[in-house]
């Protein structure tokens, strides 16, 4: 495929941002200069040479704007083939036009102002996208920008090539060029099915890759950005490692959402999109141990995440180089949102461990997405704890003193999957743990008995005393049981009583919630309501 020699261009954007500096190279091979009047005007304050579009069109600019390009002259010029319809185009005089450089009416900015409706209508431009599909679909003889961070692209290439721009860089343009005009299109169809209590949504993904495989090895799996959004998972940074999986990229957005909301250091141990282990603490090396230990035989082969930049400290915690290596802890994923020279230089110890850097702090999504059979279910993001903390047993619960540690645990409880039951204890110097979860069982009574189980068995293992009976006593009593959902029977609380739990925390609303209540009377528990449960399906 051959390359075009830029001679005649159009041009007509919105967004002024670098476009006098892409005029004067265009002047200065000798391109000639088409614009509508405010592009026009900006270029010949500028003292660039422009030629008004009416002496093309030979149609005044009408209607306050609205009719400003759409003409069969501007039309023809950019769209007649070079080939086919040359002698036809001399026939008709029609000069072609090389370059359209294009940006649209600031709808999306415009919109997010909180124009009125007819505001909106205004902002709908019309010649811009004629012209724009116009030369995208002529690519093949036109070039079309419409993105000014393109602008030094062409630049450069007109300088390089001698005043023409490549098939292959009009093939780029023309992609970019059709996608848009099909968002601004789709902003617009969906802007204007609001503004008449309509729900639509339009979805737009880029940058496709292709991954080794999908969730598991005979299925194909591919990873898309979604387009115009500033900040993706897509754009982490894989410092080090083998290629990140299918799996491993829903660990990772499990794992940077179970530490995003903590402005201490906290740490997460993420398996199966469940945290097994999470921790909050004053210093990074202490939430990392008591994450571990959270469980530490599920940590095997876990992803690790971390709130705040890693340290050197802090990781030599994972004893990637003992001579040792029975005593490696072995994980597939480490995340953060920087690391120090000497952390990863650590980390590269394991040579498959998969180092990423991204900040949890900026995926702070509004909306949640989830696909059926030819379907989309949407929701807004569960971004709160609770309604109240309500105490609506005789024993009472002090709940300034343990606030902290309520809020924990319903941030940990949020992350794991349904039914879900977490309990969590606070150690010294406002260390809070996640001790022990149930997750994803068909009832809450099996996630109950899940929970304690993994608390014993953390406490059976970090315990060096005789009396390991009463160390459960002490443990569990100080812990809190948090629950995703209303307790619909006592045997819940039944449960929790004889592992020693003396505290419930729970969103209430169930119809049985007074014989809960009684239950936990009857066994001298304290126990609160939150008034918002958190389902994770």
């Amino acid at each position: 495929m051959y390359n075009i020699p830029i001679k005649r261009a159009l041009i007509s954007v919105s967004d002024k941002t670098g476009i006098i500096e892409l005029a004067h190279v265009l002047e200065g091979i000798g391109c000639e200069i088409i614009a509508t009047s405010g592009t026009k005007k900006v270029l010949t304050d500028a003292g660039i040479k422009v030629r008004d579009i009416q002496t093309i069109s030979g149609n005044p600019e009408a209607f306050n704007g609205r009719m400003k390009t759409i003409s069969f002259k501007i039309e023809s010029a950019i769209l007649f083939d070079r080939k086919k319809d040359e002698a036809e185009a001399v026939k008709l005089d029609i000069q072609p036009i090389d370059l359209v450089v294009c940006n649209l009416y600031p709808f999306a900015k415009v919109k997010a102002s909180g124009a009125d409706f007819d505001t909106l209508i205004e902002n709908i431009d019309i010649g811009g996208p004629t012209m724009i599909r116009a030369a995208a679909k002529n690519f093949k003889y036109v070039s079309v920008v419409t993105d000014p961070e393109d602008y030094r692209m062409i630049i450069y290439e007109l300088q390089e090539n001698r005043n023409t721009l490549s098939y292959k860089t009009r093939l780029i343009l023309m992609r970019k060029a059709f996608n848009h005009s099909a968002d601004y299109d789709a902003l617009i169809a969906t802007t204007m099915d609001e503004q008449t209590n309509e729900r639509s949504i339009r979805l737009h993904f880029t940058a496709g890759k292709k991954l080794r495989y999908g969730e598991n090895s005979h299925q194909n799996g591919f990873f898309y950005r979604q387009a115009g959004k500033a900040v993706s998972l897509y754009d982490m940074k894989v410092l080090h490692g083998k290629e990140i999986s299918y799996n491993n990229l829903c660990d990772i957005q499990a794992a940077i959402d179970s530490v995003k909301d903590f402005a201490r250091f906290a740490v997460g141990v993420i398996k199966h999109n469940n945290p097994c282990g999470l921790a909050e603490a004053d210093d990074q090396l202490t939430a990392l141990k008591y994450a571990w230990n959270g469980d530490p035989v599920s940590a095997f082969g876990s992803i690790i995440t971390f709130n705040k930049p890693l340290e050197l400290k802090t990781i030599e915690f994972l004893e990637l180089n003992n001579k040792d290596k029975s005593k490696r802890k072995f994980v597939e994923v480490v995340v953060a949102p920087e690391f120090s020279k000497e952390a990863l230089q650590f980390l590269e110890f394991h040579k498959n461990l998969r180092v990423v850097q991204f900040n949890p702090k900026i995926c702070q999504r509004k909306i949640d997405m989830k696909f059926l059979y030819n379907s989309l279910l949407v929701q807004n993001v569960d971004n709160k704890l609770y309604e109240k903390i309500e105490v609506v047993t005789k024993r009472k619960l002090d709940v300034k003193a343990k606030r902290k540690l309520i809020e924990f645990g319903l941030i940990a409880v949020k992350q794991i999957k349904s039914n879900s039951i977490v309990i969590v204890r606070e150690l010294a110097d406002e260390v809070y743990q996640l001790l022990g979860m149930g997750a994803g069982q068909p009832n809450r009574l099996i996630s109950i008995r899940l929970a304690i189980e993994k608390a014993h068995n953390n406490l059976t293992m970090e315990y060096g005393g005789d009396d390991i009976l009463q160390y459960y006593n002490e443990q569990f009593g100080r812990a809190i049981l948090v629950s995703d959902a209303f307790f619909p029977f006592p045997d819940n609380v039944v449960s929790a009583s004889q592992a020693g739990i003396k505290t419930i925390i729970q969103p209430g609303g169930s119809l049985r919630d007074k014989k809960v209540i009684k239950a936990c009377n009857d066994l001298d528990m304290a126990m609160a309501f939150t008034g918002l449960r958190h389902f994770n399906h």
